[in-house]
């Protein structure tokens, strides 16, 4: 049977959003792989809604989480709430600011944050299982609140963004572009990604390493 994962998104577009590129590597990469997967997303209002030409919040405006998410999933896509773990052999969560705005609530309160409950609800399972869990960019920034605290991370090397991860109980390792981090013990895969990423390659070889070492982990 072929392996399943599940893929978590929050929203389309960087600046509001799941980070297209990172979202368009790692579902290209599990295909690649040969690797089932099916994409989910809160069904919550967005934060605020970003144009991303001008960088400018713009304000009236209100869009729908999974919505959007539904852009990059060509449609195919559930509600968050109806993910059930023991249907999956891994989860992987791509970056953006949807992840700190739509997800949690890192943007506004750094190491105060709380994570979105139906996250929290949709992660444990995995996490109680050993099922590997990935992530990248900002997104690894939301792993002591969302898993527990001590577990190896990275977001690159953004001196604010690994304060807050050390501040709330986490583990921060410095990492390059196109590396990733692994902890083993609670296997969970980061990467930088856009956090460093200065040319899709860049980003490309990290989140393909990131994705490889779930695949090899699912095997264990």
């Amino acid at each position: 049977m072929s392996k399943q994962v599940a893929v978590i998104l929050s929203g389309c577009g960087v600046q509001d959003g799941s980070e297209i590129y990172e979202t368009t590597l790692t579902l290209l990469r599990l295909d690649q792989l040969g690797i089932s997967y099916r994409c989910f997303a809160p069904d919550i209002a967005q934060h605020h809604v970003i144009d991303h030409r001008s960088g400018e919040t713009v304000e009236g405006e209100s869009r729908n989480v999974l919505m959007e998410s539904a852009r990059l999933a060509r449609g195919d896509i559930s509600a968050l709430d109806e993910l059930e773990a023991e249907e999956f052999d891994a989860v992987i969560l791509p970056g953006g600011f949807g992840a700190a705005k739509n997800l949690s609530n890192f943007a506004e309160a750094g190491s105060d944050m709380e994570p979105l409950e139906s996250l929290v609800e949709a992660l444990a399972p995995f996490h109680e299982a050993r099922k590997p869990i990935g992530l990248m960019c900002i997104a690894p920034a939301l792993v002591p609140k969302l898993l527990g605290p001590g577990i190896a991370v990275t977001i690159g090397h953004d001196p604010s963004v690994s304060g807050a991860i050390s501040s709330m109980g986490g583990l921060h390792r410095s990492c390059g572009v196109e590396e990733i981090v692994v902890d083993f013990e609670n296997r969970v895969v980061t990467t930088p990604a856009y956090m460093l990423a200065t040319r899709i390659s860049e980003a490309a070889t990290g989140i393909f390493k990131l994705v490889d070492r779930i695949d090899e982990l699912m095997d264990l």
